[in-house]
């Protein structure tokens, strides 16, 4: 039966809904956790994605290509180790937006972050400050912190923090580009999420990157919550540099290997960087001369030989996300996360407030949720739902986070999460 003449918030509609969906397919490409002989209600993709059943045989080759060639295996085979970092290039690239040579998957974020920030955060007496929002990502706060104690400035001063100015802790982009021009004139550099960590909020990054270049600011965005949740378009935004992991949405696995990005206007920039012999010239490489010569692009900041067995896990799921398609990844995320709040709406509303913004231009796929009631009853509820096989997330102080990411997450998923919190409600 089409879902259309079903009630919205029953079972058999979201059955139906999941069985006509395009890309439920995909699904079955991921190991899906279980509870007690079920399926788990995976909502966590946004701290640590699912194993694509791909990966193991993608990991045990390149265990097989070592054990057979041993050094030679940077040379021969269908992708040598020489060159396998560029083997996830292109995909990268198309997922985020990007030129080819923009973008690089290399170390972790942080790491990442600090050697961008060598070449892009340049302060002087004049312009010393990074702005920031102020409910940042601690490792991004710690990051700049360093960066601008390492330049021997004071945080204290030279570190502007965007206040909320929406309901539940969300930043207006109006506060965020006044903020901008008030300021522009101080700042070194404004960085920024793609999308902010506890509230889910999305950030327009081009009308950021506009303003700001327009105040002679140096832009940069962390993508980690960003990167295969929202639909980018990187170089269209004109940033300067953007950094992200790989372990959330881009299902590569614990600690995975992260990636850069680095606008073609900077691809031979004389700025100071961190230099280390991967990120020299690949034709001279070997000759293994004294003066270091930069790859142009973003392949330029690599210091190290590539991971082999961490990009082989991010090599599966890029490859995944070229089959699903950015548009019809956006259209189920869209309608699913749309689904969610709805049903969160229509069942518990008074049980939850919904902190994301109802703007689908200004969230992706996360809704981050608060309980009405003692700020206790919250993890009370996170608890509840794990007991029950809805896998969330709990932020300090008073957040639940739940991601229906559209690679294996279902319409009964959605259902099964907010009946879990009834249940909660009606034995309280």
């Amino acid at each position: 039966m089409s879902a259309r003449h079903l009630d919205r918030s029953s079972e058999e509609w979201a059955l139906a809904a999941d069985a006509a969906d395009p890309l439920a397919d995909f699904r079955n490409e991921f190991h899906i956790p279980q509870h007690e002989g079920d399926d788990v209600a995976y909502f966590c993709g946004n701290s640590l994605g699912l194993l694509p059943r791909a990966t193991h045989q993608a990991v045990t080759n390149e265990l097989d290509h070592w054990a057979t060639h041993a050094v030679e295996g940077h040379f021969n085979g269908k992708l040598p180790w020489m060159d396998y970092h560029e083997f996830v290039r292109d995909d990268l690239a198309a997922l985020v937006g990007a030129q080819p040579g923009e973008v690089v998957a290399m170390n972790s974020l942080s790491v990442n972050l600090h050697l961008l920030m060598v070449s892009f955060y340049r302060p002087s007496a004049e312009r010393p400050a990074i702005l920031i929002e102020k409910s940042a990502f601690p490792s991004d706060r710690y990051a700049v912190e360093a960066q601008i104690r390492f330049h021997g400035f004071d945080p204290d001063q030279a570190l502007i923090e965007l206040e909320a100015d929406e309901a539940d802790g969300t930043l207006s982009e109006a506060a965020i580009l006044r903020a901008i021009e008030a300021h522009g004139a101080r700042v070194a550099l404004v960085l920024l999420p793609g999308v902010q960590y506890l509230t889910g909020q999305a950030m327009d990054l081009a009308s950021i990157t506009r303003t700001a270049h327009a105040q002679g600011c140096v832009v940069g965005f962390d993508l980690a919550h960003a990167v295969g949740n929202l639909t980018l378009d990187l170089h269209d935004s004109g940033c300067d540099f953007a950094v992200w992991c790989s372990y959330k949405y881009l299902n590569s696995g614990p600690g995975a290997v992260a990636g850069a990005f680095v606008h073609e206007r900077h691809a031979t920039t004389t700025r100071p960087r961190f230099a280390g012999w991967w990120g020299h010239d690949k034709s001279t490489r070997f000759r293994m001369g004294p003066q270091f010569q930069p790859t142009p692009g973003a392949d330029g900041w690599q210091l190290s030989n590539p991971p082999i067995l961490a990009l082989a896990p991010l090599r599966v799921s890029l490859e995944i996300f070229r089959r699903a398609g950015r548009k019809p990844l956006h259209e189920k995320s869209t309608a699913l996360t749309g689904y969610l709040e709805w049903l969160i709406n229509q069942r518990v509303a008074d049980v939850l407030t919904v902190v994301t913004p109802t703007d689908r231009e200004r969230r992706g796929c996360q809704l981050s949720l608060r309980v009405k009631g003692p700020r206790e009853s919250g993890r009370t509820l996170f608890e509840h739902l794990q007991r029950n096989g809805i896998v969330v997330d709990w932020r300090e102080p008073d957040v639940i986070r739940a991601a229906p990411t559209p690679l294996y997450n279902r319409h009964i998923d959605c259902l099964r999460l907010v009946e879990a919190v009834a249940q909660w409600r009606d034995a309280s």
